[in-house]
């Protein structure tokens, strides 16, 4: 089984599926427990006044402030992993998370632009990766045309396995599912299976 992973800021649609790629799960998790901020470093730290919630956080408030948002996203990633892992007929081989590049670790760094628009949702990809790794699961990183890539990769099955879920499964099945669900395939075709 592989776990594809369409992320947002706080919560990601995670789609898992079998050798053949049926669709055995389907879930969206959230990654932010009550009374954080879904995006600490844009909304909270950023340079953008319109998406702060009251006055400038300093650079050691904004850090305390992550660190608490991180702690939360590590502890529910981690209980969403068991939860699935003990949901799915068989053992989980991978999780694939969109790729992202690499960003300073300092916070003053990382409330400018362009940093402080990509920093919270890198900082939720880094902790899924992370909580697959600790399990043993491969950790794939894709790109942001997985679709097209997948759909090249499964020739004239690509429109059942990318858009047949809707039909079998029925709503939701949205471009986040279908994102998700081409990633296990890259993830498949990285492990030589077909």
């Amino acid at each position: 089984m592989d776990v594809g992973v369409a992320h947002h800021l706080g919560w990601p649609v995670l789609v898992t599926a079998s050798a053949d790629h049926e669709v055995v799960d389907r879930r969206r998790v959230e990654l932010v427990e009550p009374g954080l901020p879904a995006a600490p470093i844009h909304h909270e730290g950023g340079a953008h006044e319109l998406h702060r919630t009251g006055a400038p956080l300093d650079d050691e408030a904004l850090a305390a402030l992550v660190a608490r948002v991180r702690a939360s996203a590590e502890r529910l990633a981690v209980a969403a992993l068991d939860d699935l892992a003990a949901s799915v007929p068989a053992p989980i081989a991978s999780l694939s998370v969109q790729a992202w590049r690499d960003l300073p670790d300092d916070i003053a760094a990382l409330r400018r632009p362009p940093h402080e628009s990509q920093a919270d949702s890198v900082m939720y990809r880094q902790v899924l990766a992370d909580a697959a790794a600790a399990r043993g699961w491969e950790v794939h990183a894709y790109p942001k045309d997985v679709e097209a890539q997948a759909a090249a990769l499964l020739g004239d099955r690509a429109e059942a396995v990318l858009h047949g879920p809707r039909a079998r499964l029925g709503p939701p099945w949205t471009k986040d599912h279908r994102a998700a669900l081409a990633a296990t395939a890259l993830a498949r075709s990285r492990r030589g299976s077909p």
